[in-house]
């Protein structure tokens, strides 16, 4: 789930928060650093995103990665500060996020399931070696389909409420 809470926090909403650039990766003097580790970010302003580099001749090579980033947004710089305006989204905008939001979804249920079926086949082999009797067999199957059931729903109510977040208008 910790994955997953992660991964939606980078998809955007009206808002701004620092947790839009944690896939942000700047050509640091030859090595991709994540940009939280070569700047100092902050939110001043509900649409509005500040990012104050340690080394001010890193202002280029940041601004071109925010730039190449999928997030659809244009930095600014003042020589030593970058300023990073969030703007409303549009319709269209909203309608991609909420589909990328539902691929992430997918993608984490479908991670379950294969954990789902390797834990029944772990079951299954136990039975066949007769380490567990038949009646344990069916409640640990029935056990791993109910944890999975749990999961799934706590994967689709994060999407719901992500999906409400990003189709809010501000």
């Amino acid at each position: 789930m910790g994955d997953l809470q992660h991964e939606m926090a980078t998809i955007r909403t009206g808002r701004a928060t620092l947790s839009l650039l944690d896939h942000i990766r700047v050509d640091y003097y030859g090595t991709p650093s994540p940009l939280n580790q070569i700047a100092t970010l902050h939110v001043p302003e509900p649409s509005l995103i500040t990012i104050q580099p340690y080394d001010v001749s890193q202002i280029g090579a940041i601004e071109k990665a925010i730039r190449v980033s999928d997030l659809g947004l244009n930095p600014s710089n003042d020589g030593k500060l970058i300023r990073l305006p969030i703007p409303p989204l549009t319709e269209e905008r909203r309608k991609e996020f909420v589909k990328r939001l539902h691929g992430v979804a997918e993608h984490h249920r479908v991670s379950l399931r294969n954990v789902r079926r390797d834990g029944n086949e772990a079951i299954k082999k136990l039975a066949k070696d007769k380490a567990i009797t038949e009646d344990e067999d069916k409640r640990a199957h029935d056990e791993i389909q109910k944890m999975t059931d749990g999961y799934i729903e706590r994967i689709d109510q994060a999407s719901r409420v992500k999906e409400k977040e990003i189709l809010e208008i501000k």
